[in-house]
């Protein structure tokens, strides 16, 4: 398949989803960016707008096994990756996988449950294994988490540990619809739509595992320049020296925007990026790993301004 079929073919998963999500264009662009680029996305929103629909229709769209989380305070590591069980007919202990053993999982409200459980994601999430009783076992491919969460002033929630917020290519703010959006929401419903009924709102798989791997491929090998590379550079280091700024990005988090801007590039039909890609996955790329001073957060400074300010003050190449 060419690479302008495999670009069609991943562009079809918007119209999809569009059949029982509204209004939220930018998020599943988010999805298919950290589709592309192998990474997980953290959608952050307050109840009731649509994130869990928009994570389950992607996927269906997508074609790819689905596995959902409910994070909950008591929830334990073993819930996630899975644990030795013993078998009495055989007197020996097994394995018996977690839902973590699938394509995409949504891991639903996951700052609703205590750090020692969300670090259960960690390995899966960086090295796409799980390690239990001295087996490593690998995970599919491909494999995505897309997690949910609700802002975290609200009631029973927890920060997520720095290391875990790390593992996500991208964090998305999910908004609420404008009005039209909102309208059009109520005129669905009206008319008979259930989000747990996808099948019956026409939405059907628009690629598969094969396609995605392609594409995946086709995305890693958009050209960089040097100057785009050092563009990169200097963007990371500014967000170390900003004012407000306690800690900055770290090279790690270089590479997760490099990754970025090369499938938003490919998915727009360039074969090497522009400072434009980077500076569009800046902000969803970074926003979740800066560490603000205290006194900036007391002042109402936040990540997505100081992001902004960075852009503005940091030689763009020519």
């Amino acid at each position: 398949m060419t690479d302008d079929a495999l670009r069609e073919a991943m562009n079809r998963v918007r119209g999809e989803v569009g059949k029982a999500v509204v209004g939220q264009d930018g998020a599943v662009t988010g999805l298919l960016i950290a589709l592309l680029a192998r990474g997980h996305v953290l959608l952050e929103g307050v109840p009731g707008v649509a994130k869990t629909l928009l994570v389950r229709s992607f996927s269906q769209a997508l074609g790819l096994r689905t596995a959902r989380i409910q994070f909950t305070p008591d929830l334990m590591p073993g819930d996630v990756s899975g644990s030795l069980v013993y078998d009495a007919r055989s007197g020996e202990f097994e394995f018996r996988e977690g839902p973590v053993f699938t394509q995409v999982l949504l891991a639903d409200e996951i700052n609703r449950t205590p750090p020692k459980t969300q670090s259960a994601l960690l390995e899966a999430m960086e090295e796409r294994q799980v390690s239990a009783d001295g087996v490593t076992r690998p995970l599919p491919d491909p494999f995505l988490v897309a997690a949910t969460q609700n802002p975290i002033e609200h009631e029973g929630t927890y920060s997520l540990p720095e290391a875990q917020l790390d593992r996500f290519l991208l964090k998305l703010v999910i908004d609420v619809p404008g009005r039209d959006a909102e309208v059009d929401v109520l005129r669905r419903h009206a008319g008979g739509f259930s989000p747990r009924d996808l099948a019956g709102a026409g939405l059907e798989s628009a690629v598969g595992v094969e396609e995605i791997h392609a594409a995946q491929r086709a995305a890693a090998s958009v050209d960089v320049s040097d100057d785009l590379l050092a563009y990169v550079v200097d963007l990371a280091r500014a967000t170390r020296s900003a004012p407000s700024v306690q800690l900055g990005v770290s090279p790690r988090a270089s590479t997760a925007l490099l990754a970025a801007a090369k499938a938003w590039g490919w998915l727009g039909g360039y074969r090497a990026i522009t400072p434009d890609h980077v500076q569009t996955m800046l902000v969803p790329v970074w926003r979740h790993r800066l560490r603000l001073r205290p006194e900036a957060e007391i002042e109402g400074v936040s990540a997505d301004a100081v992001l902004r300010s960075v852009l503005a003050q940091t030689r763009v190449p020519i």
